[in-house]
Order: C-alpha cells, then sequence, then structure tokens
C-alpha cells in the first residue's frame, strides 16, 4: 500500500515562500510520477507539478511557472516543492499523488483522476 504523507505548510505573507515535502513509502516499483494538486474552497483540484522518476521529467502548470520549483530525494522517495512569490488567491489545501508507471505524458499530468494514491493535504494559506 501507497502511503503519502505530505508536510511543510503554513501562513506565509503575499510574496513568501514555503517548501512542501511529500515523502512516499510503499512504491513496489522505481519508476513513479509524484504530482502536487491544490484545491481552494469551492473550486476544483488543480494541478500544480508533477515529477517522473523514470525519466526526471518534471511539468509545471503555466501558472506557476518560474515561480515554484519541483525536485526530488530519490534515496528517501521525497518529492519537494519550493514555492516563491505565493499570492493569497493560491490559499488552498496542497496534495500530492502518486502513480507508479514508468512514464506519463505531458498532456494528462494534471487530471487528477491519473492517480491511485494520494495524501491526506497540507494547508497553505497565503495573507496579503
Amino acid at each position: 500500500e501507497v502511503q503519502l504523507v505530505e508536510s511543510g505548510g503554513g501562513s506565509v505573507q503575499a510574496g513568501g515562500s514555503l517548501r512542501l515535502s511529500c515523502a512516499a513509502s510503499g512504491l513496489t516499483s522505481d519508476a513513479y510520477a509524484i504530482a502536487w494538486f491544490r484545491q481552494a474552497p469551492g473550486k476544483e483540484r488543480e494541478g500544480v507539478s508533477c515529477f517522473t522518476s523514470e525519466d526526471g521529467l518534471t511539468y509545471y502548470a503555466d501558472s506557476v511557472k518560474g515561480r515554484f520549483t519541483t525536485s526530488s530525494d530519490n534515496s528517501k522517495n521525497t518529492v519537494y516543492l519550493q514555492m516563491t512569490s505565493l499570492k493569497p488567491e493560491k490559499t488552498a489545501v496542497y496534495f500530492c499523488a502518486a502513480l507508479e508507471v514508468p512514464h506519463l505524458d505531458g498532456g494528462v499530468w494534471y487530471r487528477p483522476y491519473e492517480y491511485e494514491d494520494w495524501g491526506q493535504g497540507t494547508q497553505v494559506t497565503v495573507s496579503s
């Protein structure tokens, strides 16, 4: 059973930075995709970024390119999301999700239903 545990959320002022972590356990393959999603109250879950371990590709939503960076520590099966220049309207619960596949197409990574396993989420609150 795959388990994902997010950490690092909190409160920050607009323009500030936070780093989220997603620790994965129970993965049975070295080939996997771990993605970050966020969901604001009353809104749909939105794909933020996705890291694929087999080919080392990282995908980003257009809205976060240049401000967010995803990195990984494969020895710890942990994926990080470094967020900078945070905006109040992006206050949300941030989730990580995993799928054990050797490759994930750039045209599907942002679809929540592509992923089999989800963390419990961590709240990120950005104040103006």
